[in-house]
């Protein structure tokens, strides 16, 4: 049975996702159904950039989620950073008048969530390794 979800790098096979959620300042509601729908552009494009895959991505008035599957040279912070900074350009960019007054100075609060997701769970993969043969 292949696993279509596990990658291929020139030294390694990673299947490494994070689950992000990323809150707007103050926790403004902020966002549109077309601003979600760009937000999603931008953050493929990012993404990309990263060798990374944007697998899912929704939100709401005043944040949004993001499912991201990553290669193993890339750090979640650097992934983030530019994720918000990206897409926080962009729509200042698109939106062009009337940014400040819509959105502040910033658009991001400063944190974020950042959740490891997919696999076996926990207590198993312990039990797994309770369990490899050591050599006597």
């Amino acid at each position: 049975m292949q696993n279509t979800d596990v990658r291929r790098g020139r030294h390694c096979v990673f299947m490494m996702h994070v689950h992000l959620v990323f809150v707007t300042k103050y926790r403004r509601a902020r966002f549109s159904a077309d601003q979600l729908g760009f937000l999603k552009d931008i953050f493929e494009s990012v993404c990309k950039d990263f060798n990374a895959e944007l697998v899912e991505m929704n939100g709401e008035r005043d944040h949004v989620h993001l499912l991201v599957n990553y290669p193993p040279n890339i750090s979640v912070s650097k992934l983030v950073n530019s994720l918000k900074g990206v897409s926080s350009r962009m729509l200042r960019k698109q939106s062009q008048v009337g940014f400040e007054r819509s959105f502040g100075s910033c658009l991001w609060s400063p944190s974020y969530l950042a959740a490891s997701c997919g696999g076996a769970p926990l207590s198993i993969i312990k039990t797994y390794i309770e369990n490899q043969q050591t050599p006597s």
